[in-house]
């Protein structure tokens, strides 16, 4: 026989699942402000779509130029990512789990290539960097190592831009992560590094992986602080972005094909990191 309590839970699982049936309408003052930004942002992307010069695409695609700037792209933006890698993960780290004065202000310190200029990265990069800069002049005069104008200058640039995106990703990790876990292993007798590289790195493997994404992404993507500090040079330092800047500039449809190859790369990594995305939600 069932009891009144166990009808009345019922009766509620029901109704709640009936009212998650149930969708409020969207007010229409909502909606086209809604689809006026849906539009906004996908207009310029089907435009590029509709334009594109479908039949020489290949042609195109596959000209030395491309592949030339495709390359170089691609090492400079996986070695910015391992940079960003070797000095972010310790940084975020140590934003994420220790108290010294003035942290807040040195998250503001790191954050801030997410809000600067690119153009105005690339100037304060030459004027520490470069052969007459605070930190360039010394390593001109004492090793002959030059910066600007270089592959390096192209990685140094790129990690300069992206490893704030690593940064954020996984000191956020971090901070969800439960610290209880590194306070035991050191308990048990384990150094604290050892406690990070056995404990907390398997745990934040998803962000660190995250936020890696994301810097290859950006520093993929990157012209203002590349063109200023390193240049524009086929074959060093002229990365696909540059290529799309020169060839838009004599050859629209070459520009075109360049920026559906970027893009192709730019859906892919959204959709390496949609599933992660999903489970945090």
């Amino acid at each position: 026989m069932t009891s009144p309590d166990t009808t009345n839970a019922a009766d509620t699982v029901r109704s709640g699942r009936r009212h998650d049936r149930v969708r409020p309408g969207v007010p229409l003052p909502l909606l086209l402000p809604a689809l006026a930004g849906l539009a906004f942002l996908l207009l310029p992307l089907i435009a590029l779509l509709v334009r594109a010069p479908w039949r020489s695409l290949p042609e195109q695609l596959t000209s030395a130029a491309v592949w030339q700037a495709l390359q170089l792209s691609l090492i400079c933006a996986t070695a910015a990512t391992a940079v960003s890698l070797v000095i972010g993960v310790p940084l975020a780290w140590l934003l994420a789990r220790t108290e010294f004065p003035g942290r807040g202000l040195v998250r503001a310190l790191v954050t801030l290539p997410l809000v600067l200029p690119p153009v105005v990265g690339g100037v304060a990069l030459l004027m520490a960097l470069g052969r007459n800069g605070v930190v360039g002049r010394w390593l001109d005069s004492w090793f002959g190592i030059t910066l600007p104008f270089t592959t390096t200058g192209v990685v140094i640039a790129e990690a300069f831009v992206a490893m704030p995106f690593l940064v954020i990703s996984v000191e956020g990790t971090l901070r969800a992560a439960d610290p209880r876990y590194e306070e035991a292993a050191t308990t048990l007798g384990a150094s604290r590094f050892t406690a990070f590289r056995r404990v907390t790195l398997p745990l934040i493997a998803p962000g660190i992986a995250a936020g890696a994404v994301l810097a290859w992404a950006r520093a993929l993507g990157e012209f203002g602080a590349t063109i200023t500090f390193a240049g524009n040079f086929p074959g060093r330092t002229q990365t696909m972005p540059l290529a799309v800047y020169l060839a838009l500039q004599n050859d629209p449809e070459a520009a075109i094909a360049l920026s559906l190859a970027l893009l192709a790369v730019s859906i892919a990594v959204l959709a390496g990191l949609r599933d992660r995305w999903m489970r945090a939600a």
